[in-house]
């Protein structure tokens, strides 16, 4: 007899008599299923609403919170390499804020040339598309001036139906106030001052996180309790978030360099103004899969047909963006993205979907990393596991 004939003759002798009898009427009981428990599919529903409005109330908050973390995870490898050199780890942490901090304001510092370049050039582009439109075939002006007809006639129609107004009463007549361009400076320069202050904040986040080291991984092993399972739990769950993380943004930071640079070369050689930073809004949106390429298209349509004038720059134009856009964004993206996070085309696509809802741009960038961690937490926790099969590829 084999090995498995063998381990199965065992395992049928140690069964008793009456629980072989149970084993015989399994069958029959099996049929009936269990009710369902209304009370705790109901909580569940009300707390997955609660959770989705606390991520759109709160956004103002969470969003920063998670931008340090992934700015964190992203710095990690470089921390690490100057603590071996017996580095502390403080000093370290700002020294590498300080230098990439310092990075990011040399680039927008060089190129605000030709970011005001392109501020300057809105009036002319939108001159030249009020000419565009004048010079257009004399269909489009009688169509135009139908519709334009049709409304006033809707218009009257619309004044005679109305009441008389009421003898002694006056006539009120709401005028919208006129354009001020201080209020829209004010504006502004409120939200400019936002921005900065929430960009401090988060760096302040990252450098506190990478300065604590494994602080909290060790905080978290110790508050799930004194079970060695747990713990041991605990510990791959964060293992597998950190590996899958830093490999996520290596694959970003990657995959976005090569769309920059590949972009600026090529409307460089087409003559298109200020390729610089329209290579670098490319490789900005080309960190969201699917949808980045779309718009990165429409765009430089647009840019195109203002600067050049012609339907057929336009298109070439649009259509070398949207060459290197797809080969990257359609293909090289999510490939990498699925093999980095183990997660099939069809879950990151419903997630960028949900995550744009919830918090607009800023979900559609941060939706892969946090469905990572989601995946993550699935797949060692027993009762969500199943939600880790759905994500898994």
């Amino acid at each position: 007899m084999t090995l498995k004939a063998v381990e199965r003759a065992a395992a049928e002798d140690a069964v008793k008599p009456e629980e072989q009898a149970e084993h015989q009427r399994e069958p029959e009981t099996v049929a009936a299923a269990g009710p369902i428990d209304v009370r705790s599919a109901a909580l569940t529903v009300l707390a997955v609403l609660a959770t989705i409005l606390v991520l759109q109330y709160a956004q103002a908050m969470i969003i920063p919170i998670v931008l340090g973390i992934l700015i964190s995870y992203a710095l990690e490898p470089i921390v690490a390499r100057l603590t071996k050199w017996r580095l502390p780890r403080p000093i370290s942490a700002a020294v590498v804020l300080i230098a990439v901090t310092a990075a990011a304001g040399l680039l927008i510092y060089g190129l605000r040339s030709q970011a005001s370049a392109i501020v300057e050039q809105l009036p002319v582009a939108a001159r030249r598309l009020r000419e565009m439109v004048e010079n257009e075939k004399p269909t489009t002006a009688v169509a135009i001036q139908q519709v334009q007809k049709a409304a006033t006639e809707l218009e009257k129609a619309a004044s005679a139906a109305a009441p008389p107004p009421t003898s002694g009463v006056p006539r009120v007549q709401v005028e919208a106030a006129p354009f001020s361009v201080t209020d829209y400076l004010m504006w502004g320069s409120i939200g400019v001052a936002a921005a900065v202050g929430q960009l401090v904040l988060i760096l302040f986040l990252a450098f506190f996180l990478l300065a604590s080291g494994d602080l909290y991984r060790r905080k978290l092993v110790k508050i799930v309790g004194p079970s060695l399972s747990k713990k041991k739990v605990t510990v791959q769950i964060l293992s597998e978030i950190d590996r899958q993380i830093e490999m996520f943004l290596l694959v970003q930071v990657f995959t976005s360099t090569v769309v920059a640079i590949a972009t600026w070369l090529a409307f460089r050689a087409l003559g298109v103004n200020q390729a610089a930073v329209w290579g670098i809004l490319a490789g900005i949106f080309n960190s969201i899969p699917y949808f980045g390429p779309v718009l990165v298209t429409g765009a430089t349509a647009v840019v195109a047909f203002l600067q050049f004038g012609t339907i057929n720059m336009a298109v070439l134009v649009s259509g070398v963006s949207l060459a290197i856009t797809s080969l990257e964004g359609f293909l090289l993206t999510p490939w990498l993205t699925s093999r980095a996070a183990s997660m099939n085309a069809v879950a990151i696509f419903v997630g960028l979907l949900f995550w744009g809802w919830v918090w607009n741009v800023w979900g559609m960038l941060l939706a892969v990393p946090m469905l990572m961690v989601i995946k993550t937490v699935c797949d060692h926790v027993e009762d969500f596991k199943s939600v880790g099969e759905l994500l898994g590829d």
